[in-house]
């Protein structure tokens, strides 16, 4: 199955891509590679998830703001490669947590974005290599930034 025939499937709901907030692109296409910057977690009505995980959001909370993160960067391929049947396969994401200083399980949270690639292209072209690490403070507080390379058709 496509991924645009998955993300149906699955009745997920994009939201809207994300725009620049400083001086950079969303997503660069060098060779058969596309590098998308850092996003955040993007709700369909435009808001960010914020917070503190360990200390505001718990472990569930933080995975559902890097599913939410996740969602956001399909947002951005689809708009700016025309369809999400372009990608073939994550390389590498690097999943950040705005954490609590007593807070471990970075690799845990950042699963809601990795499983949620994993359903789009499967198991085989949905999961890459993969960094989790702990931040502080995280642009406009919030709970959870990743950026990924994706290798294109």
């Amino acid at each position: 199955m496509s991924a645009e025939s998955q993300l149906a499937a699955l009745s997920l709901v994009l939201p809207p891509a994300p725009k620049p907030v400083a001086v950079y692109k969303p997503l660069v296409v060098f060779g058969n590679a596309a590098y998308v910057s850092g996003h955040g977690p993007v709700r369909t009505d435009g808001t960010l998830i914020t917070g503190v995980v360990g200390k505001d959001l718990d472990l569930e909370a933080g995975k559902m703001a890097a599913r939410q993160v996740g969602l956001a960067i399909l947002a951005t391929l689809r708009s700016q490669l025309g369809s999400l049947d372009k990608v073939k396969r994550v390389v590498k994401t690097l999943g950040m947590v705005n954490s609590a200083a007593d807070f471990y399980d970075h690799p845990k949270v950042i699963n809601g974005c990795s499983e949620l690639f994993a359903e789009i292209w499967g198991p085989e072209n949905g999961i890459g290599a993969r960094s989790a690490v702990g931040m502080g403070p995280l642009p406009g507080n919030i709970s959870v930034e990743i950026e990924v390379i994706f290798e294109l058709h």
